[in-house]
């Protein structure tokens, strides 16, 4: 079930992926590891003035995305323009670098086109025509699965690649290798909303998000991504065993309630 907390307006999480309660202590910096400048290589500077560079150079880099959009052929799919004006440029403000094309993955005879990398993080951009979740005939990285599906697909059957990104200039998403084939899971950030909508705040998240310090270790599964999601699946099951051991509690309470009332002798009898 997709889920939008009354805190962030143009994000959600799907699945049990990193769950909202925990991209709420990451927005507030709390009681988590890996939020000091020194994780996200800017030591020496607060974190939320590395955010605001990021927002206000951000700002006329959508300015002019949707400004070459109204320009561009109806003929023109937009691949270019979208990730050359918009979303190159925004994940060189999340510390990326000029992202790399990436090569062409093949897993036991199939071919997986996802369009760049940076080192073993699939990150699939295609333009702002193409819908994530539908195959598009003709479009490289969309005609033969819906994009989402391609990057999930690639990351469940890849054994070096964790963690990918995917989007088309409108959308963006996070995804994980995915054992539960029947369920999505994925956090999705609305950049449309976000950017003309000047949501800051959710802003933020996506910056601590989606940094490339999030994603880089020696192993994928050393990522502080990975690390946040046990930290989110551990909370998970001490809330159900303290969930357990109230509902425990309750029962034994009700029943002593019932054996103990004076209408009951034949219930104690028995």
């Amino acid at each position: 079930m997709a889920t939008k907390t009354a805190l962030y307006t143009t994000i959600r999480t799907e699945g049990a992926l990193l769950p909202a309660d925990l991209l709420q202590r990451i927005s507030e910096g709390a009681t988590l590891d890996g939020l000091t400048p020194e994780s996200y290589h800017h030591p020496g500077e607060k974190l939320n003035e590395a955010i605001n560079r990021a927002w206000n150079a951000l700002q006329g880099v959508w300015a002019s995305f949707r400004a070459a959009q109204e320009r561009l052929p109806e003929s023109d799919l937009g691949t270019s323009v979208t990730r050359e004006r918009w979303l190159l440029p925004l994940f060189r403000e999340l510390d990326y670098g000029r992202l790399q094309s990436a090569p062409a993955y093949e897993i036991e005879g199939r071919t997986y086109p996802i369009s760049h990398t940076w080192e073993q993080v699939p990150i699939h951009l295609v333009s702002y025509k193409v819908d994530l979740d539908t195959r598009t005939r003709g479009v490289a990285g969309a005609a033969t699965a819906s994009p989402h599906s391609l990057v999930q697909v690639f990351l469940n059957r890849s054994d070096g690649n964790l963690w990918g990104f995917l989007s088309n200039g409108y959308k963006l998403r996070i995804l994980r290798d995915n054992v539960t084939l029947t369920r999505q899971a994925y956090v999705e950030f609305d950049l449309e909303a976000l950017m003309e909508g000047e949501v800051y705040s959710d802003f933020v998240l996506l910056w601590l998000l989606c940094h490339q310090s999030r994603v880089e270790g020696a192993k994928p599964s050393e990522c502080w991504l990975e690390k946040w999601m046990k930290v989110a699946e551990d909370q998970g099951t001490r809330a159900l065993d303290q969930l357990r051991d109230g509902v425990e509690a309750a029962i034994t309470a009700l029943g002593l309630g019932f054996l103990e009332h004076p209408a009951n002798a034949t219930l104690r009898d028995n």
